[in-house]
Protein backbone atom coordinates (compact mmCIF):
# COMPACT_ATOMS: atom_id res chain seq x y z
CA UNK A 1 0.00 0.00 0.00
CA UNK A 2 1.36 3.53 -0.40
CA UNK A 3 2.15 5.77 1.84
CA UNK A 4 -1.26 8.31 0.73
CA UNK A 5 -3.22 5.70 1.47
CA UNK A 6 -1.53 3.96 4.69
CA UNK A 7 -2.83 7.22 5.99
CA UNK A 8 -5.87 8.01 4.78
CA UNK A 9 -8.70 9.35 7.41
CA UNK A 10 -10.35 7.12 9.61
CA UNK A 11 -13.85 8.38 7.71
CA UNK A 12 -12.46 7.76 4.93
CA UNK A 13 -11.35 4.14 5.48
CA UNK A 14 -14.75 3.70 7.06
CA UNK A 15 -16.54 4.10 3.60
CA UNK A 16 -14.36 2.46 1.88
CA UNK A 17 -14.97 -0.50 3.68
CA UNK A 18 -17.78 -1.23 1.83
CA UNK A 19 -16.05 -1.03 -1.31
CA UNK A 20 -13.07 -3.69 -0.78
CA UNK A 21 -13.28 -6.44 -2.83
CA UNK A 22 -13.53 -10.07 -1.74
CA UNK A 23 -9.49 -10.66 -3.28
CA UNK A 24 -8.80 -7.75 -1.52
CA UNK A 25 -10.10 -8.57 2.35
CA UNK A 26 -8.54 -12.07 1.55
CA UNK A 27 -5.53 -10.24 0.99
CA UNK A 28 -5.68 -7.74 4.22
CA UNK A 29 -6.65 -11.09 6.17
CA UNK A 30 -3.56 -13.22 5.14
CA UNK A 31 -1.01 -9.38 5.88
CA UNK A 32 -2.78 -9.34 9.26
CA UNK A 33 -2.07 -12.97 10.21
CA UNK A 34 1.38 -13.00 8.83
CA UNK A 35 1.67 -9.65 11.70
CA UNK A 36 0.37 -11.74 14.20
CA UNK A 37 2.73 -14.96 13.56
CA UNK A 38 5.67 -12.39 13.23
CA UNK A 39 4.13 -11.24 17.10
CA UNK A 40 4.15 -15.10 18.10
CA UNK A 41 7.54 -15.20 16.81
CA UNK A 42 8.85 -12.64 18.69
CA UNK A 43 7.63 -13.80 21.70
CA UNK A 44 7.34 -17.65 21.72
CA UNK A 45 6.20 -17.70 25.58
CA UNK A 46 2.85 -16.83 24.10
CA UNK A 47 2.70 -20.65 23.25
CA UNK A 48 3.60 -21.97 26.25
CA UNK A 49 -0.30 -22.01 27.66
CA UNK A 50 -0.63 -24.09 23.91
CA UNK A 51 2.70 -26.15 24.83
CA UNK A 52 2.33 -26.95 28.35
CA UNK A 53 -1.82 -26.93 29.16
CA UNK A 54 -2.52 -30.13 27.01
CA UNK A 55 0.69 -32.05 29.12
CA UNK A 56 -0.59 -30.73 32.86
CA UNK A 57 -4.12 -31.26 32.39
CA UNK A 58 -3.96 -34.79 30.97
CA UNK A 59 -1.25 -36.03 33.40
CA UNK A 60 -3.69 -34.31 35.72
CA UNK A 61 -6.62 -36.00 35.29
CA UNK A 62 -5.16 -39.46 34.09
CA UNK A 63 -3.00 -40.40 37.25
CA UNK A 64 -4.55 -37.80 39.73
CA UNK A 65 -8.64 -38.93 39.29
CA UNK A 66 -8.22 -41.39 36.73
CA UNK A 67 -8.40 -44.13 39.78
CA UNK A 68 -11.07 -42.31 41.55
CA UNK A 69 -13.98 -41.78 38.16
CA UNK A 70 -12.58 -45.09 36.44
CA UNK A 71 -11.49 -47.18 38.95
CA UNK A 72 -8.12 -47.96 40.04
CA UNK A 73 -6.03 -49.90 37.29
CA UNK A 74 -8.55 -48.64 34.56
CA UNK A 75 -6.74 -45.47 33.49
CA UNK A 76 -6.27 -46.87 30.13
CA UNK A 77 -10.42 -46.68 29.37
CA UNK A 78 -10.02 -43.71 31.17
CA UNK A 79 -7.54 -42.65 29.00
CA UNK A 80 -10.26 -43.17 25.53
CA UNK A 81 -12.94 -41.24 27.58
CA UNK A 82 -10.62 -38.53 28.75
CA UNK A 83 -8.75 -37.20 25.36
CA UNK A 84 -11.84 -36.77 23.00
CA UNK A 85 -13.61 -34.54 25.51
CA UNK A 86 -10.47 -33.00 26.56
CA UNK A 87 -10.44 -32.06 22.40
CA UNK A 88 -13.52 -29.86 23.62
CA UNK A 89 -11.71 -27.96 26.34
CA UNK A 90 -8.68 -27.10 24.46
CA UNK A 91 -10.85 -24.88 21.65
CA UNK A 92 -12.14 -22.98 24.82
CA UNK A 93 -9.03 -22.55 26.69
CA UNK A 94 -7.70 -21.42 23.51
CA UNK A 95 -10.47 -19.12 22.51
CA UNK A 96 -9.87 -17.33 25.83
CA UNK A 97 -6.70 -15.79 24.06
CA UNK A 98 -8.36 -14.28 21.63
CA UNK A 99 -10.42 -12.14 23.78
CA UNK A 100 -7.95 -10.95 25.88
CA UNK A 101 -5.50 -10.06 22.77
CA UNK A 102 -7.85 -8.29 21.46
CA UNK A 103 -8.09 -5.99 24.37
CA UNK A 104 -4.87 -5.63 24.75
CA UNK A 105 -4.42 -4.39 21.06
CA UNK A 106 -6.52 -1.53 21.78
CA UNK A 107 -4.32 -1.05 25.44
CA UNK A 108 -1.71 -0.53 23.19
CA UNK A 109 -2.78 1.35 20.52
CA UNK A 110 -2.58 -1.02 17.56
CA UNK A 111 -5.72 -0.67 16.54
CA UNK A 112 -4.94 3.31 15.45
CA UNK A 113 -2.73 1.77 13.13
CA UNK A 114 -5.31 -0.20 11.57
CA UNK A 115 -8.12 2.78 11.82
CA UNK A 116 -5.95 5.28 9.34
CA UNK A 117 -5.87 1.75 7.06
CA UNK A 118 -8.43 1.28 4.30
CA UNK A 119 -9.01 -2.58 4.79
CA UNK A 120 -12.32 -4.11 6.50
CA UNK A 121 -12.88 -4.02 10.09
CA UNK A 122 -13.85 -7.43 10.04
CA UNK A 123 -10.48 -8.77 8.47
CA UNK A 124 -8.81 -7.15 11.65
CA UNK A 125 -10.35 -9.91 13.73
CA UNK A 126 -10.80 -12.88 11.29
CA UNK A 127 -7.16 -12.56 10.80
CA UNK A 128 -6.74 -12.98 14.67
CA UNK A 129 -9.26 -15.85 14.27
CA UNK A 130 -7.44 -17.90 11.95
CA UNK A 131 -4.02 -17.65 14.08
CA UNK A 132 -5.77 -18.88 16.82
CA UNK A 133 -7.42 -21.69 15.47
CA UNK A 134 -3.74 -22.75 14.19
CA UNK A 135 -2.60 -22.51 17.98
CA UNK A 136 -6.01 -24.43 18.75
CA UNK A 137 -4.58 -27.18 16.26
CA UNK A 138 -1.05 -27.24 17.90
CA UNK A 139 -2.73 -27.63 21.22
CA UNK A 140 -4.93 -30.77 20.41
CA UNK A 141 -2.04 -32.14 18.44
CA UNK A 142 -0.28 -31.85 21.78
CA UNK A 143 -2.84 -33.58 23.65
CA UNK A 144 -3.37 -36.54 20.99
CA UNK A 145 0.12 -37.29 21.19
CA UNK A 146 0.61 -36.92 24.45
CA UNK A 147 -2.81 -39.19 24.72
CA UNK A 148 -1.13 -41.82 22.29
CA UNK A 149 1.98 -42.11 24.43
CA UNK A 150 -0.73 -42.87 27.71
CA UNK A 151 -2.47 -45.59 25.56
CA UNK A 152 -4.82 -43.99 23.54
CA UNK A 153 -6.29 -45.91 21.00
CA UNK A 154 -8.33 -44.75 17.56
CA UNK A 155 -10.75 -46.99 17.51
CA UNK A 156 -12.70 -45.94 14.59
CA UNK A 157 -11.70 -44.76 11.39
CA UNK A 158 -8.93 -42.43 10.50
CA UNK A 159 -12.24 -40.60 8.63
CA UNK A 160 -13.89 -40.23 11.93
CA UNK A 161 -10.73 -39.62 13.91
CA UNK A 162 -10.32 -36.72 11.68
CA UNK A 163 -13.96 -35.75 11.76
CA UNK A 164 -14.03 -35.04 15.59
CA UNK A 165 -10.48 -33.09 14.92
CA UNK A 166 -12.74 -30.95 12.85
CA UNK A 167 -15.57 -30.60 14.85
CA UNK A 168 -13.77 -29.41 17.47
CA UNK A 169 -12.04 -26.59 15.41
CA UNK A 170 -14.90 -25.41 13.93
CA UNK A 171 -16.77 -24.89 17.53
CA UNK A 172 -13.64 -23.65 19.11
CA UNK A 173 -13.80 -21.16 16.22
CA UNK A 174 -17.66 -20.20 17.04
CA UNK A 175 -16.45 -19.70 20.30
CA UNK A 176 -13.63 -17.05 19.45
CA UNK A 177 -16.38 -14.78 18.48
CA UNK A 178 -17.61 -14.55 21.72
CA UNK A 179 -14.44 -14.01 23.72
CA UNK A 180 -13.81 -11.65 21.38
CA UNK A 181 -17.11 -9.27 21.87
CA UNK A 182 -15.96 -9.77 25.54
CA UNK A 183 -12.89 -8.29 24.92
CA UNK A 184 -14.24 -5.84 22.88
CA UNK A 185 -16.47 -4.58 25.73
CA UNK A 186 -14.28 -4.57 28.85
CA UNK A 187 -11.57 -2.60 29.94
CA UNK A 188 -8.74 -4.37 30.50
CA UNK A 189 -7.34 -8.01 29.84
CA UNK A 190 -7.95 -9.06 33.46
CA UNK A 191 -11.77 -8.30 33.15
CA UNK A 192 -11.71 -10.60 29.94
CA UNK A 193 -9.71 -13.44 31.52
CA UNK A 194 -12.44 -12.75 35.06
CA UNK A 195 -15.56 -13.01 33.15
CA UNK A 196 -14.12 -15.62 30.99
CA UNK A 197 -13.54 -18.26 33.84
CA UNK A 198 -16.85 -17.23 35.30
CA UNK A 199 -18.21 -19.08 31.85
CA UNK A 200 -15.59 -21.37 31.85
CA UNK A 201 -15.66 -23.13 34.98
CA UNK A 202 -19.47 -24.01 34.74
CA UNK A 203 -19.22 -25.32 30.99
CA UNK A 204 -16.26 -27.53 31.51
CA UNK A 205 -16.73 -28.97 34.78
CA UNK A 206 -20.52 -29.33 34.07
CA UNK A 207 -20.49 -31.52 31.35
CA UNK A 208 -19.08 -35.15 30.28
CA UNK A 209 -15.29 -33.75 30.06
CA UNK A 210 -14.09 -35.81 32.50
CA UNK A 211 -16.56 -37.84 34.22
CA UNK A 212 -20.22 -39.50 33.10
CA UNK A 213 -22.81 -37.52 33.83
CA UNK A 214 -25.01 -40.51 35.44
CA UNK A 215 -23.54 -39.96 38.72
CA UNK A 216 -24.47 -36.33 38.80
CA UNK A 217 -27.85 -34.76 40.48
CA UNK A 218 -30.88 -35.23 38.38
CA UNK A 219 -30.88 -30.67 37.98
CA UNK A 220 -26.82 -31.01 37.07
CA UNK A 221 -27.23 -33.65 34.55
CA UNK A 222 -29.94 -31.89 32.78
CA UNK A 223 -27.75 -28.74 32.34
CA UNK A 224 -25.06 -30.89 30.55
CA UNK A 225 -27.72 -32.41 28.40
CA UNK A 226 -27.72 -29.02 26.64
CA UNK A 227 -24.38 -27.70 27.32
CA UNK A 228 -22.49 -27.78 24.30
CA UNK A 229 -19.69 -29.00 25.50
CA UNK A 230 -21.05 -32.19 26.31
CA UNK A 231 -22.38 -32.45 23.20
CA UNK A 232 -19.24 -32.33 21.27
CA UNK A 233 -17.44 -34.14 23.80
CA UNK A 234 -19.43 -37.01 23.50
CA UNK A 235 -19.37 -36.58 19.41
CA UNK A 236 -15.47 -36.95 19.40
CA UNK A 237 -15.46 -39.74 21.75
CA UNK A 238 -17.88 -41.82 19.53
CA UNK A 239 -15.54 -40.96 16.11
CA UNK A 240 -12.44 -41.67 17.92
CA UNK A 241 -13.76 -45.23 20.18
CA UNK A 242 -16.32 -46.33 17.34
CA UNK A 243 -19.11 -46.65 19.32
CA UNK A 244 -21.93 -44.71 20.67
CA UNK A 245 -24.52 -42.19 18.61
CA UNK A 246 -22.69 -39.94 16.86
CA UNK A 247 -25.58 -38.22 14.84
CA UNK A 248 -26.87 -36.67 17.27
CA UNK A 249 -24.43 -35.07 19.21
CA UNK A 250 -22.91 -33.86 16.31
CA UNK A 251 -25.89 -32.05 14.31
CA UNK A 252 -26.41 -30.56 18.05
CA UNK A 253 -22.87 -29.31 18.13
CA UNK A 254 -22.82 -28.06 14.56
CA UNK A 255 -26.28 -25.99 15.64
CA UNK A 256 -24.59 -24.14 18.42
CA UNK A 257 -21.31 -23.14 15.83
CA UNK A 258 -23.93 -22.04 13.58
CA UNK A 259 -25.94 -20.32 16.23
CA UNK A 260 -23.27 -18.86 18.27
CA UNK A 261 -21.27 -17.35 14.62
CA UNK A 262 -24.50 -15.72 13.64
CA UNK A 263 -25.21 -14.02 16.41
CA UNK A 264 -22.00 -12.86 17.81
CA UNK A 265 -19.80 -12.18 14.58
CA UNK A 266 -21.85 -9.32 13.58
CA UNK A 267 -22.08 -7.99 16.99
CA UNK A 268 -18.13 -8.41 17.19
CA UNK A 269 -17.32 -6.64 13.89
CA UNK A 270 -20.21 -3.70 14.87
CA UNK A 271 -18.25 -3.27 18.47
CA UNK A 272 -14.99 -3.03 16.62
CA UNK A 273 -16.21 -0.23 13.91
CA UNK A 274 -18.33 1.76 16.95
CA UNK A 275 -14.78 1.15 18.89
CA UNK A 276 -11.89 1.90 16.76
Amino acid sequence: MSAATMTAPAGKAGADEGRIGLRSNLRHIGALARRNLVQIKNDPETLFDVLLMPVIFILLFVYVFGGAIAGKGHQQEYVQYLVPGMMAMMGMNIAMAVGTGVNEDFRKGVMDRFRTMPIARSSVLIAKIVVEVGRMLLATSILLVMGFLLGLEIRGSLLEFAGAIALSTVFGAALMWIFILLGLSVQTPQAVQGMAMLVLMPLQFGSSIFAPTTSMPGWLEGFTKVNPLSNLADAARSLINGQGPVAHPTLITLGWTVAITAVTMPLAVRKFRSKT
